[in-house]
């Protein structure tokens, strides 16, 4: 899933040697310098899964998002380990339309609600291409109800939406690395067209 293309209102979340003189008693071979600390690893997919389960599990940062009746609301999170994260809402009948995240891998979780899944179970060539016949047989979908949800790797090709007709629903949305572009596709049967390439500085 995405961060929507179309916000109503919704604020970003702020989450966020010293040496001895040598002596005539130092020893030929003093002992190594100890190296600095490895960097932290970076979040992987189950750790992004944990996250978003967590925090869809937390009833006062659900009730915190503010809800449109017409267009999906977002509020930005704190992820783990520096990825980027989303509390977002979703009015009855809305949906994000085709992408995938590029390089990102990523995990979502429904907290209310639920959302339906439709995704491709084909890898597609990550960049120089405008159109692209599927193979048959490459369509998944599931539905998530609240509590469930799924991580996916980098080019993952899905839509997300609420096909309830009266109730909202709430998901929590991780990715990392942050994410750096979003590719909107349209389908015509098997045939998907990329359309347009969304950069950070258009949902930010």
């Amino acid at each position: 899933m995405s961060v929507p293309s179309s916000v109503s209102a919704a604020s970003p979340v702020s989450a966020v040697s010293t040496s001895s003189p040598a002596s005539a008693a130092t020893p030929l071979h003093a002992p190594a310098t100890p190296s600095p600390s490895a960097a932290p690893a970076p979040p992987t997919q189950a750790d992004l899964l944990d996250f978003v389960r967590r925090s869809a599990a937390d009833p006062e940062l659900i009730a915190s998002l503010p809800l449109d009746p017409e267009d999906r609301t977002w509020v930005r999170l704190e992820g783990p380990g520096g990825s980027e994260a989303w509390l977002i809402g979703w009015p009855p009948g809305t949906g994000t339309g085709w992408h995938d995240h590029a390089e990102s891998v990523g995990a979502f979780l429904t907290a209310s609600g639920e959302l339906k899944e439709h995704s491709l179970a084909a890898r597609l060539p990550a960049d120089g291409w405008k159109t692209l016949e599927l193979d048959g047989d490459v369509d998944r979908e599931r539905r998530l109800p609240a509590g469930q949800g799924r991580a996916f790797g980098r080019h993952h090709v899905h839509e997300v939406l609420n096909e309830s007709t009266d109730r909202h629903a709430i998901s929590v949305h991780a990715y990392y690395p942050p994410l750096p572009r979003i590719r909107r596709y349209s389908r015509t049967g098997p045939v998907l067209r990329l359309e347009h390439v969304e950069r950070p500085q258009d949902w930010q």
